[in-house]
């Protein structure tokens, strides 16, 4: 039987982690068969690539050239680790995935959903999510709750007018996509949001 693929998106200090955390904690103790893993990264070859991107002393890197980059960290990541998992019936829990590039690249960097598309074929044609729960919180309070940007990262180095065009891509990613992308308000405390997310998966008969 075929796994399901769920992806967690949001802007920086969203919450993600944690909740994809506490999901997998609930999972196992059901004894549902799940994998946690995000991107860039999830593999080996993934993960150097994620330490390129995200690396400070990058700052000459172009746009196109991070969205490339990020587009490559995403295949080699699907076809080592997602789609063998997948394979053998696991629920595959995934921090982040193509709708981070067409909100982060797309909209903010203004390289256009179409560029972001095309370069992102592979995954878009053959591993769309079943579900993507974006933790919606504005990034001035997500950056306060998480108290600041990491000095090491890159892409939270690049500042509020920035995140605020990543926030509102996705706000615009969930009026095109309603059927997968379902909103989670996340301005409470972290226990509630996992069990609005652990409800949302049961009324979609995932858990």
């Amino acid at each position: 039987m075929k796994g399901r693929f769920i992806t967690f998106e949001g802007c920086e200090g969203s919450g993600k982690s944690t909740q994809i955390r506490l999901l997998s904690e609930r999972l196992n103790k059901s004894g549902i068969r799940n994998v946690v893993t995000r991107e860039p990264g999830g593999s080996d070859i993934a993960e150097q690539i994620r330490a390129i991107i995200l690396n400070g002393k990058n700052s000459a890197m172009c746009d196109e050239c991070e969205a490339l980059l990020y587009a490559a960290a995403r295949v080699q990541h699907l076809k080592e680790k997602v789609s063998a998992e997948l394979g053998r019936g696991t629920l595959v829990l995934c921090d982040r995935f193509v709708d981070s590039s067409l909100a982060y690249q797309g909209f903010a960097r203004g390289l256009g959903t179409e560029f972001v598309t095309q370069i992102n074929s592979y995954a878009l044609k053959n591993f769309m999510p079943d579900l993507t729960l974006f933790l919606d919180i504005p990034p001035k309070a997500a950056f306060a709750r998480k108290h600041g940007a990491d000095e090491d990262d890159r892409i939270e180095q690049l500042g509020q007018d920035f995140h605020a065009k990543v926030y509102e891509g996705y706000l615009k990613l969930c009026a095109m996509y309603p059927e997968r992308i379902v909103r989670v308000d996340c301005s409470g405390n972290k226990f509630a949001t996992a069990e609005n997310i652990y409800n949302i998966l049961k009324s979609r008969k995932m858990v």
